[in-house]
C-alpha cells in the first residue's frame, strides 16, 4: 500500500488524528484512518509471588479498569523504553525496581493506532512514594496473587495489553525454565 498525501484532522498533546489517501496493490484508491501515539511501555512489577497492578478510571469504555503499570512520555519529551518503564512504575506506584527486564514489543492497535508498546518485568523491588500526574489521580493500586491475577483475567482484568504482556512473561518463564 503506497501513501499518496496525509492530512490531520484532529490534534491534542496525546495524539493525532490523519486521514490519508492510499494506492492499494490492485492500483484502486482509498483512505486510510491512523492515530498517531508516542510508543508506551508497561511494566510487570513482580515481587515473586504477585504482581502490583493500578486501577482507574477509563473514560472511553466508562469503566475502572486493573492493570500493569504503563504510559508514554509527556507531549514534547522522550525517553529510552527503558528509562520509560522506569518513570511510569514510579510515578504509578512508587515502585523502584533493581533489574528491569525486557520481555518484548506489542503493536498496540496495528489497524489504526502506530504506537508500539515495550514491555518489561520488574524485580528487586522498593518502595517508595508514588509521583502521580493530575490525570491518574483516582488511580489505586493493589497487589494481586498470582493465583488471583490469573483467576481474574478475562474477567475483571481485561486489558488488552495487561493481558498480552502476561502472555510474553509466560513465555520469558519457560524459555528460562530451558
Amino acid at each position: 500500500m503506497e501513501s499518496l498525501s496525509s492530512r490531520t484532522v484532529y490534534r491534542n498533546p496525546w495524539m493525532r488524528v490523519r486521514e490519508d489517501t492510499v494506492r492499494r496493490a490492485d492500483g484502486s484508491t482509498g483512505i486510510y484512518g491512523v492515530v498517531d501515539k508516542s510508543d508506551f511501555a508497561l511494566v510487570i512489577p513482580f515481587d515473586g509471588n504477585g504482581f502490583r497492578l493500578v486501577e482507574q478510571f477509563r473514560y472511553p469504555i466508562g469503566a475502572r479498569s486493573w492493570e500493569f503499570p504503563a504510559g508514554a512520555p509527556p507531549a514534547g519529551t522522550e525517553a529510552t523504553p527503558i528509562e520509560l518503564a522506569h518513570n511510569e512504575l514510579r510515578e504509578e506506584t512508587g515502585l523502584r525496581a533493581g533489574r528491569m527486564t525486557y520481555l518484548g514489543a506489542l503493536a498496540a492497535a496495528p489497524s489504526t493506532i502506530n504506537a508500539t508498546g515495550h514491555c518489561f518485568l520488574a524485580t528487586e523491588l522498593t518502595q517508595g512514594a508514588h509521583e502521580r500526574e493530575p490525570e491518574e489521580q483516582d488511580m489505586v493500586e493493589r497487589w494481586f496473587a498470582r493465583t488471583e491475577f490469573e483467576r481474574l483475567l478475562g474477567t475483571e482484568i481485561v486489558d488488552a495489553h495487561t493481558v498480552a504482556a502476561y502472555s510474553l512473561l509466560l513465555m520469558h518463564e519457560r524459555a528460562q525454565a530451558g
